[in-house]
């Protein structure tokens, strides 16, 4: 019995033993499958990075990546897309051979455990049947012996005893001899029971249970073996893919060893040379003599004499310095009004002041006073902000440097000439489509392509129209590259404009002191960038104030661009006197203009003079 409750612990231990085998199995399996998912979140991480970083399609972005640091970089973003790709092979690589492999390893596991440990049960359970069938013999042969040993003590009584009757004699010894039989039956019964009791034990332990513990064995070190091979998986799995890895890695090293500084910079150059000549030296201007005030050179804009209107074309800085003027200077100059101030008055009253300044010479008032009514009236606005970068531009590019203005004309050339291919494609396969319903009339109608046909025609004959107009201008631009030693005329910035945008922004340019001049608006036209007149000409948000005032005289505003004030009202600075002997003030959001500097006393902000 001791050795029935040995063995059967000893099945207790083998079957804790092989589920904790089990366990362990499905512990890797869960282990295999957070790593590939680790690699499938770091491959989209990588992926959504390459992605978040590649440049936009048709954006400035794009253009940037000519030069060969920005496309080593886009190299490196597409070599770690492929780096992604290859933890993706890893994560599927790991769920194919290792996961699936050992969830239905583990599956087969269980059964087979199950139908060992099932099997030694069952012989366990024979043999303990068998040992029970021994005792119960032995038992009942034992209480045979007895019976039949108190029977024949009884028969001797019986026999010895004088008094009992034969009768009585006779049946106790027959009765010995029926208990005698039945001893001797179960003494057979019992010998038969042990022997195969025996030969069942003996089977039992050299046989049945070695087997089952085999077999046990056997799985458990089948179990054993494959988790190890599952870990040499997990590691090929991983080398399959350095070499590929390693590849990427090499890409982007040669990526970053092809960036050229020397190229990139060039590149640079190519893109911002405006073709223009350095300006030259700049006039002395004279100002011991008795003449008309202007603004100087340095203001940017020519000197001119007493009541001269012929433009200078002898300094060529003076017409190339305007793209670099600053908004409140170029606006002042061209809104101010054209004459000196009148001098205060003699004394404060009313009737000593006089009405105004004094009106400009008759031969430049009308050209100065319809300026004027260009610069401050409604169009100007429409007209600069159709500068703006991305807005409608000149069409000839004549706003841009001429090098760029070059780059530009060209491109749009080759532009039109793929539209013209295109187009010409599209011709003559409707022309074959046409043949072939000719040919075969069953498949269409012939008549039917005419009408694309013709259109075809008309689009190809107006892309050749634009791309002679543009190769004129290119023609243009590259003839006169090389010397710019005369004036030319270049296009109106305001051509590509509505038609009474062009006539309004096209006619009359004049220079800040009134005078007209046709060099400065050309040279403006060649210089100032799209990107200035977006921020420069912006009339959205009001000039800041810069101070106060106080009137010290009444003035009468008659002039455009002046603001009548009276005698001690107190107005807001929004601009100084640049020189031309104005100041111009706002008493309100819609009221604003020039007054003399001499007619106001003028309270600067600290902040404003700092600045």
């Amino acid at each position: 019995i001791l050795f029935f409750d040995s063995l059967q612990d000893q099945f207790d231990n083998l079957e804790k033993h092989t589920q904790w085998g089990i366990d362990v199995l499905e512990k890797y399996i869960k282990f295999v499958k957070e790593r590939t998912e680790i690699e499938l979140s770091y491959a989209k991480q990588l992926r959504n990075l390459s992605k978040k970083y590649q440049p936009k399609k048709n954006s400035k972005e794009e253009e940037e990546y000519r030069y060969t640091s920005t496309r080593a970089f886009l190299a490196t973003l597409n070599e770690m897309n492929d780096y992604a790709g290859q933890h993706e092979v890893i994560s599927e690589n790991m769920t194919s051979l290792i996961t699936g492999e050992l969830t239905r390893y583990v599956q087969e596991l269980k059964q087979e455990r199950k139908s060992h440990f099932h099997d030694g049960r069952k012989a366990q359970q024979h043999i303990e049947t068998c040992w029970k069938q021994l005792e119960a013999s032995k038992r009942r042969f034992e209480r045979d012996c007895k019976e039949a040993d108190r029977a024949q003590q009884y028969f001797e009584k019986m026999d010895a005893d004088i008094n009992v009757t034969k009768a009585d004699v006779e049946k106790a010894r027959q009765q010995a001899q029926l208990r005698h039989q039945m001893a001797e039956d179960s003494k057979a019964e019992y010998s038969s029971t042990l022997q195969k009791f025996n030969s069942e034990q003996h089977e039992h332990y050299y046989t049945h249970i070695p087997n089952i513990f085999q077999k046990i064995q056997e799985m458990e070190e089948r179990r054993i073996v494959r988790i190890g091979e599952s870990m040499k998986t997990f590691a090929e799995v991983d080398r399959q893919v350095i070499p590929i890895i390693g590849k990427c890695l090499d890409e982007i090293t040669k990526a970053a060893e092809s960036v050229d500084h020397k190229n990139d910079s060039q590149m640079v150059i190519e893109a911002f040379k405006s073709g223009f000549e350095p300006p030259g030296d700049i006039d002395f201007e004279d100002f011991t003599q008795p003449m008309k005030r202007t603004v100087s050179e340095s203001s940017l804009s020519n000197s001119r004499g007493d009541g001269k209107s012929e433009p200078k074309f002898g300094s060529k800085s003076k017409g190339k310095l305007w793209p670099f003027i600053k908004k409140n200077k170029l606006m002042s100059l061209l809104t101010s009004p054209h004459q000196p101030p009148p001098p205060p008055p003699a004394s404060a009253s009313p009737s000593a002041v006089p009405n105004g300044p004094q009106s400009p010479k008759q031969q430049k008032e009308p050209l100065s006073h319809r300026f004027n009514e260009f610069m401050t009236s409604k169009p100007k606005i429409h007209c600069f902000r159709s500068l703006k970068r991305g807005g409608a531009g000149p069409e000839d590019f004549s706003n841009l440097p001429p090098e760029q203005r070059r780059k530009k004309l060209q491109q749009k050339v080759d532009e039109l000439n793929r539209d013209i291919q295109k187009e010409m494609d599209s011709r003559d396969a409707l022309t074959k489509m046409k043949d072939v319903y000719i040919k075969n009339p069953q498949m269409g109608d012939a008549a039917s392509v005419d009408h694309r046909l013709a259109e075809l025609g008309q689009n190809i004959e107006k892309l050749r129209l634009e791309v002679q107009k543009f190769e004129g201008w290119l023609a243009e631009v590259e003839g006169r590259l090389p010397a710019r030693t005369e004036p030319r005329r270049q296009s109106g910035v305001y051509e590509a404009q509505t038609a009474s945008g062009v006539n309004s922004c096209a006619q009359d340019r004049e220079s800040p002191d009134g005078s007209y001049t046709e060099e400065q608006s050309q040279e403006t036209e060649m210089k100032v960038p799209a990107t200035d007149f977006d921020d420069e000409f912006d009339d959205e948000e009001p000039l800041p104030t810069i101070g106060t005032c106080k009137a010290l005289y009444t003035f009468e505003g008659q002039n455009e661009g002046t603001i009548s004030v009276a005698e001690g009202e107190m107005l807001y600075v929004i601009e100084e006197d640049k020189g031309d002997g104005w100041t111009r003030i706002r008493r309100n959001e819609d009221e604003e203009g020039y007054v003399p500097t001499s007619y106001v006393e003028v309270y600067l902000d600290k902040n404003a003079k700092g600045a």
